[in-house]
């Protein structure tokens, strides 16, 4: 290509950006925070916010893929799709922004307008379609801020019949567990608290944030939106809000306790992406040696899940050969994924993208 392509995966709670050159290098990852659910000014907010920091100067062209369609600002995912794309192509330009279709490859703004099913959350495929071009078969694992996605890749395509959120839940695809966003109430209903086995509270007390924060475990990237009290973001913050799920005080039980809860959590989260993993494992037999890669925020958890399912692993950074911002590549793969797919292939809309070069 004779331009740099910006990718763009708009969430319902972050918008994540990656610049692509006409090598098809990644130049420059962002990710910031977009209560999307709060109105549309969120999402002018945050895009200012990167504009302001991107490099300036040169025409590019715009990849935008969204899963942002599905928040309650909106009365249906196709109203969604329908103001994100109108958005988008506002502030990007109409003649220089085409939205990911998945399978059906590019569409402009009037074909995402007229065809929202097929633009409504394709972030996976984007993903899963990138890494397909480099590795004949694996199993992606995108382990973001609130969702876990698993996507099976054969013969160097994206071996699922899923196309939509509702297919992709009942296949374990698509796991609503994150290592920032999730209440601990949706990880187990009683946990382990001084030798018994304690009811949790049915309250948005503490989430997964507070439990890999007390772990030392979690990046600074993995948790940009307020803490469930809207309190400090630290370690004795977080058991604070941790003992709140028990019905105690942090000062009850030493701090070693509280590590030892939230280990109990952290495993109770793995179990379910891990049953997931084995479901759609059970559906695509892949070769032994076909690797896991992990991508999102919460790729630290990777080498556990590898190690518990006896699979090597990689990172989506390495698959791309990465020298420079390889953290934040993996933790915005989708936005990585759409600018790359359309930097490195042109095509018209509504054509599947052909086998990409790799590195």
């Amino acid at each position: 290509m004779d331009e740099a392509v910006i990718g763009w995966d708009v969430g319902g709670a972050h918008l994540k950006t990656a610049r692509i050159e006409r090598d098809g290098k990644v130049s420059g990852v962002w990710l910031v925070p977009c209560a999307l659910w709060r109105g549309l000014d969120q999402l002018h907010q945050a895009i200012d916010r990167i504009e302001a920091t991107m490099q300036a100067g040169d025409a590019c062209v715009h990849a935008v893929t969204m899963t942002g369609e599905m928040v309650d600002l909106f009365e249906t995912r196709q109203a969604g799709v329908q103001a994100l794309a109108t958005l988008m192509s506002q502030r990007l330009g109409a003649d220089r922004v085409r939205f990911y279709a998945g399978g059906q490859g590019w569409y402009d703004a009037g074909q995402a307008f007229q065809y929202a099913g097929r633009v409504a959350s394709a972030n996976w495929h984007a993903t899963a379609h990138l890494v397909s071009t480099c590795v004949s078969e694996a199993l992606l694992v995108d382990i973001g801020s609130t969702t876990t996605d698993l996507i099976p890749i054969r013969d160097g395509l994206v071996a699922t019949p899923s196309s939509s959120d509702r297919d992709r839940l009942s296949a374990g695809e698509l796991v609503y567990t994150g290592v920032a966003r999730t209440p601990l109430m949706a990880l187990a209903s009683e946990a382990p608290v001084a030798g018994h086995f304690t009811p949790l509270m049915a309250e948005h007390f503490a989430t997964s944030a507070d439990i890999y924060r007390i772990l030392g475990l979690l990046p600074e990237q993995a948790d940009l939106h307020d803490a469930a009290d809207g309190g400090a973001k630290t370690p004795s913050a977080s058991r604070v809000r941790l003992a709140r799920m028990v019905g105690r005080d942090a000062w009850e039980l030493p701090d070693k306790a509280w590590a030892e809860l939230a280990a109990w959590f952290a495993d109770a989260q793995m179990t379910r992406i891990g049953r997931a993993v084995r479901q759609v494992l059970s559906r695509e037999m892949l070769a032994a040696e076909a690797p896991l890669v992990i991508a999102g925020v919460g790729g630290f958890l990777g080498p556990r899940l590898a190690a518990r399912i006896e699979r090597p692993v990689i990172n989506f950074s390495q698959i791309l050969a990465a020298r420079a911002h390889q953290d934040m590549i993996d933790g915005c793969a989708p936005a990585v994924a759409v600018g790359r797919l359309l930097a490195t292939h042109r095509h018209p809309p509504g054509l599947t993208p052909a086998d990409l070069p790799c590195g």
